[in-house]
C-alpha cells in the first residue's frame, strides 16, 4: 500500500459496528500515545456536532475525536448529509451547508467533492501519525459504486487497506461477509485485509468451522471476534440506533420525561444524559395517547420543522400538550421544538421544504424566519435564575437556520456572551431554547431537572460516564483484536521500551 498508517473500517450494513470499532481503535492507540485521528469521508446523519472551527460534523466523529483526546474538527468529516425528506438531504461541505439536493442530484455532484474529501484527509495525515477511516453503509451497494467517495472509492483513491465488520447479533453474519466480499471488484477484494465479527454472544469455538469456510472461500482472515458488550453507551449518529431504544412505563419514584419522536427528529443524543440518569425515566414516544404520567414533555430538534409541526397537529399532540400544561406538567422545546412553540414559522426561501408559513403552537410570543445561513457555535454562559440569584454555568452548542423574534425573548432563560437566549412562557411552565447539549453538563442538568419537578437530584457527570464507556469499549476490543495485527495493518512498529 502506498499510504502507511491509515486503516479503513467498512461494514456489511448500516449499524454493523463501524463507528464503534473506529472509536475503540482510536482509544486503543491514543492510550498508547500514538497520535491518531478519526476520519469519515461522507456521513449521513441527523445527529451532528459543532467543531472547534464552528462547522457541523457527524456526532460519531465527535465521539471518535474524544476517543483520540482531540477536539472535533471539520476535517474529520468533510461531507455531511442531513436528510430532510425521503428523497433529499441538506448537503454540508467542510462544516457549512451548501444547499439541498435530491439523491439523484447528489450522486451526480459527488465527483466534484472527491477533491475536498482527499484534501481533508491529507490535512489530518500531516498532523497525526495514524488515521482511522470509517466507511458509510456498505461497499456492496453496487448501485452507488460509480462516483463512490464513502467506501472503496475513497480507499482506492488514497490506496489504504480495509477491514470489514459485520454484526452477528442480526443473524446471517457469514452471508453478510461473504456476500459483501463477493460483490467487490478484483482490486477492491485485494484491498480487504481482514473480517471482524461484532457483538458475538456465546462459545467462540462454535464459530470455528464457519470461519474456516469463509477464510478458505475468500482468502481473507477473520482477525477479531468482538463480544457483545451489555449496556454499552456510545452516542449514535443516525436514527437506526433510535429503533433499539427501550421505553419504560412511568414510575412514581423517577422523573418521567417524554421526548416526542418526530419524523425528522435531529440531535436526539441531546437526551442520552437523561436516559442514563439514575433519577430519570426518559422515553421517545410517537403517539400522543401513549403519553401518560409525564412530568416533562420535550419537543426536540427537527430537520424539517414545518413538516414535523404539521405531523404534531395531525396526531393529536397540541391537545395533549395543552392538557399536560393544565395539569401542572412542564414543556421544553429544543431548537426546532422551540420554533414550534412560537406563533409562526416562515420559510420564504424554501430552506427546509416548500416555501410558505405555518402557524405555531402559540405558547411563546415570538415568530421564526428560516434563513440559509446556519448558526454553528460552541457557547458558554449562565442560566438566568431569578429566584435564587445564583450563577449556574452552561456549556452548549447551537445548530440552527432560523432567526426568532418577539416580546417573549425579553424573558431570557440563559445569558450567552452577554446576550439573552431562549424564552420562558406559561408562567414558567414552558421553556424554549436553541441550545443543544444542556443535559450533558452537571450544573445545567441539575437545574433543569429540578425545574421539571425532581425534588432532589443525584449529581450525574455525563461527560465522565462517556469517558468510562469509551474505555470499557476499548478494553473489550483490545482483548479481542491482536495488537500485532493492528500494528501490521497500520504499517507501524512496536515502540521500543
Amino acid at each position: 500500500m502506498n499510504t502507511p498508517h491509515t486503516l479503513m473500517v467498512q461494514g456489511t450494513t448500516s449499524d454493523a459496528g463501524k463507528s464503534v470499532l473506529v472509536t475503540a481503535l482510536c482509544r486503543i492507540l491514543a492510550r498508547r500515545s500514538v497520535p491518531v485521528a478519526p476520519f469519515k469521508p461522507q456521513n449521513m446523519a441527523l445527529n451532528s456536532a459543532v467543531s472547534k472551527e464552528g462547522g457541523e460534523i457527524g456526532r460519531a466523529q465527535a465521539v471518535q475525536a474524544q476517543a483520540c483526546f482531540l477536539q472535533p474538527s471539520v476535517r474529520m468529516n468533510p461531507i455531511l448529509l442531513k436528510p430532510n425528506s425521503d428523497t433529499g438531504s441538506q448537503v454540508i461541505v467542510n462544516g457549512q451547508a451548501i444547499g439541498n439536493m435530491s439523491a439523484k442530484e447528489y450522486h451526480a455532484y459527488k465527483p466534484r467533492l472527491l477533491q475536498e474529501v482527499v484534501a481533508s484527509y491529507q490535512a489530518l495525515r500531516k498532523e497525526h501519525k495514524v488515521v482511522i477511516v470509517e466507511g458509510a453503509g456498505s461497499p456492496a451497494e453496487i448501485n452507488l459504486r460509480d462516483n463512490d467517495i464513502a467506501n472503496m472509492g475513497f480507499a482506492e483513491e488514497i490506496d489504504c487497506p480495509v477491514i470489514i465488520v459485520a454484526d452477528i447479533d442480526r443473524g446471517g453474519v457469514f452471508a453478510h461477509l461473504y456476500g459483501t466480499w463477493a460483490l467487490l471488484s478484483i482490486t477492491e477484494k485485494e484491498r480487504v485485509k481482514g473480517f471482524v465479527i461484532n457483538r458475538f454472544r456465546g462459545d467462540e469455538s462454535l464459530l470455528k468451522s464457519a470461519i474456516s469456510w469463509l477464510e478458505e472461500k475468500t482468502t481473507v482472515p477473520v482477525i477479531a471476534v468482538i463480544p457483545y458488550i451489555k449496556n454499552l453507551h456510545i452516542e449514535a449518529e443516525d436514527s437506526v440506533a433510535l429503533n433499539h431504544y427501550e421505553n419504560k412505563s412511568a414510575s412514581a419514584e423517577l422523573l418521567n420525561v417524554v421526548v416526542i419522536r418526530l419524523p425528522h427528529i435531529s440531535n436526539y443524543t441531546d437526551f442520552d444524559a437523561l436516559r442514563k440518569h439514575p433519577n430519570v425515566n426518559c422515553s421517545f414516544v410517537e403517539k400522543a395517547s401513549d403519553c401518560q404520567g409525564v412530568d416533562l414533555l420535550i419537543i426536540p430538534g427537527s430537520k424539517n420543522v414545518r413538516s414535523d409541526l404539521d405531523w404534531l397537529k395531525q396526531n393529536a399532540w397540541p391537545g395533549m400538550i395543552q392538557r399536560h400544561i393544565r395539569l401542572g406538567g412542564k414543556v421544553m422545546g429544543l431548537c426546532g421544538g422551540y420554533q414550534m412553540l412560537g406563533k409562526a414559522i416562515h420559510d420564504p426561501s424554501a430552506i427546509e421544504g416548500e416555501a410558505g408559513s405555518s402557524d405555531g403552537l402559540g405558547y411563546i410570543e415570538m415568530e421564526t424566519s428560516l434563513r440559509s445561513e446556519k448558526k454553528l457555535k460552541q457557547v458558554k454562559g449562565k442560566i438566568v435564575d431569578t429566584h435564587n440569584h445564583k450563577d449556574i454555568s452552561v456549556e452548549a452548542y447551537e445548530i440552527h437556520a432560523g432567526i426568532s423574534y418577539g416580546p417573549a425573548l425579553e424573558k431570557a432563560v440563559f445569558i450567552i456572551e452577554g446576550k439573552g437566549e431562549g424564552a420562558w412562557a406559561e408562567e414558567g411552565s414552558v421553556l424554549g431554547t436553541y441550545l443543544h447539549g444542556l443535559f450533558d453538563h452537571p450544573e445545567s442538568l441539575a437545574y433543569l431537572l429540578i425545574w421539571a419537578g425532581l425534588e432532589k437530584s443525584v449529581k450525574f457527570d455525563y461527560q465522565g460516564f462517556r469517558e468510562k464507556e469509551i474505555n470499557r469499549l476499548a478494553d473489550v476490543v483490545e482483548d479481542a483484536f491482536s495488537h500485532q495485527t493492528l500494528l501490521s495493518l497500520l504499517a507501524l512498529e512496536e515502540p521500543k521500551p
